[in-house]
């Protein structure tokens, strides 16, 4: 028995590698059931005219009939494009096994395919249902029998069939011996709460499909345990030929499947073809972003923010002689580019990159400084990017070597009624001496510079140090525009002359307050009379 086994499972692998595996992606309707998750008429419309024909998926699941008026006015704009490109076919609602009703509604909205929900576990039909499997399995023929003769082509999910093959397998091949031979198309096997792993799924697949080998098996996975994208391939190994998947794995709990990752697995590891377009992932999952409120991790795979960043220095180096780092992960397949971070973990292969990248020549002693400026933000700030990089050599080069004030610390506090305070600690190291004297001083101002700068002012009359007018103050980002980008102040000064200085910090007023010390340390103050 058991070699007869093992020849039925090499079988089935093989005959799920015969061809192009379909892709159906449920973005617009399993994918819409995350919390707070909803999709305008113009969204939906949007997403699947990207999905079927940038992206280009075999079908999109777009919503559940009967939900709303609105649904199905988005699956009606949905369908008149649809007809007008050659897509109707491909694009499909969920339905349910009420006859007439779900049919009706599909029908009035212009779709031309139904996904009919069924119960593929007994504890389902007896608990949710309390039907007999006879009743159900009448129900459904009903429903796909009006279906078909109003033209409507019909596939049916199998909800909960992982704890059906769990627990009730002889329920399962009992729908399936009443189901096989009608006109219902694909059987969709759903691990609904996501409780299978890879060897569970391996299995059932393996067992359904040595019983019917005629059969089209679709297979939906969820990622409750993070192991969907896993499930999706064990069960195409075992001879499924369509995945279900969501853009940015979106859905319910802890999602679906993701598209990016299990068509790229799907290519990679089992060697099989797809529809979809590899350099349109990206795009996708950023318009997804967008209108789903959804930000991914910048770690996800694949379309994830920081996916092909290098941030350790040895990384970099190995990259730079032999590509010692890279995988079949190459950027340049999803249109994308790889990146070497710039942080506390950087080393001279980071840091040569990018200054190449961006066409900037440091000697050898410049480098050495800018290295150690970006290990200095990096111990405050996660990550450094190419566009910060400017502004730091700009920094580095323009601070002087030879400090008689510095700014020990800095504490701004802003609040909603009150006026903002600052209080800070300035070291000045008077002329021909070797130790510096510490100043501390607080108040009050129109904004959090005013404040600083008033502290300052009160630090430097005690001094008896004339200090220059403030001309102009300009506050900018680089271009990419990041949330955690750093920030160039640049402040115009005038005493006998005008002169510019910059500080850079990912704190505005931060990046002043440098800009202001080094002001302090290049202009040449006047003594205004004795200090106090």
């Amino acid at each position: 028995m058991a070699e007869v086994k093992a020849k039925k499972i090499r079988s089935a692998g093989r005959a799920s590698q015969s061809g192009t595996i379909e892709v159906m992606d449920t973005t617009l309707r399993d994918g819409e059931q995350m919390q707070d998750g909803s999709y305008t008429p113009e969204e939906k419309l949007t997403l699947a005219q990207v999905l079927l024909e940038e992206v280009r998926v075999d079908r999109i699941e777009i919503a559940s009939a009967r939900v709303s008026a609105g649904e199905q006015k988005a699956v009606a704009e949905v369908m008149r494009w649809a007809r007008r490109h050659g897509h109707a076919q491909k694009v499909e609602v969920l339905g349910f096994v009420d006859q007439t009703h779900s049919v009706d509604w599909i029908l009035d909205s212009g779709a031309k395919v139904m996904n009919l929900l069924a119960k593929g576990s007994r504890l389902h039909l007896e608990k949710q249902l309390r039907q007999t499997s006879e009743q159900h399995i009448e129900n459904i023929r009903r429903t796909v029998d009006y279906a078909h003769g109003k033209g409507i082509q019909c596939n049916i999910y199998f909800e909960d069939w992982s704890n059906g093959m769990l627990n009730s397998r002889d329920y399962v091949f009992q729908l399936l011996d009443n189901l096989v031979g009608t006109p219902i198309r694909r059987f969709m096997l759903a691990d609904t709460i996501g409780v299978l792993h890879p060897g569970q799924v391996s299995e059932m697949v393996t067992d359904l499909i040595a019983r019917y080998p005629s059969v089209h098996f679709d297979f939906h996975g969820h990622n409750d345990y993070g192991v969907a994208t896993a499930n999706t391939l064990a069960a195409v190994q075992a001879g499924v030929r369509g995945i279900h998947c969501t853009v940015n794995g979106l859905g319910e709990r802890a999602g679906n499947t993701s598209l990016d990752e299990a068509v790229v697995a799907l290519h990679d590891f089992l060697g099989l073809s797809t529809s979809v377009d590899e350099k349109k992932l990206i795009s996708i999952a950023e318009t997804v972003e967008v209108f789903s409120g959804r930000r991914q991790a910048v770690t996800k795979p694949i379309t994830g923010l920081n996916v092909f960043t290098q941030t350790a220095g040895i990384h970099a180096d190995g990259d730079s002689k032999a590509n010692l780092y890279e995988s079949r992960l190459v950027p340049s397949r999803f249109n994308r580019r790889r990146q070497y971070a710039l942080g506390k973990m950087s080393g001279k292969s980071n840091l040569d990159y990018n200054l190449k990248e961006l066409g900037i020549e440091l000697t050898a002693e410049q480098k050495k400084l800018v290295l150690k400026r970006i290990v200095e933000i990096g111990d405050r700030k996660e990550t450094i990017t190419q566009d910060d990089l400017p502004y730091i050599v700009a920094d580095v080069l323009e601070t002087p070597h030879e400090k008689r004030f510095i700014l020990r610390s800095c504490v701004v506090v802003s609040s909603m009624g009150l006026k903002p305070m600052a209080t800070i600690k300035l070291a000045y190291r008077p002329e021909g001496q070797e130790e510096y004297e510490e100043y501390e001083e607080s108040a009050q101002g129109d904004g959090g510079y005013d404040a600083l700068m008033r502290a300052i002012r009160k630090i430097t009359a005690r001094l008896g140090l004339e200090f220059p007018a403030l001309a102009d103050y300009q506050v900018t980002i680089p271009s990419g525009g990041h949330s955690d980008a750093l920030v160039q102040c640049t402040i115009t000064w005038k005493n006998h002359t005008t002169f510019v200085t910059k500080g850079v910090n990912s704190d505005q007023v931060l990046a002043a307050a440098e800009a202001t010390e080094k002001m302090l340390n290049l202009a040449p103050l006047k003594k205004i009379g004795k200090g106090n």
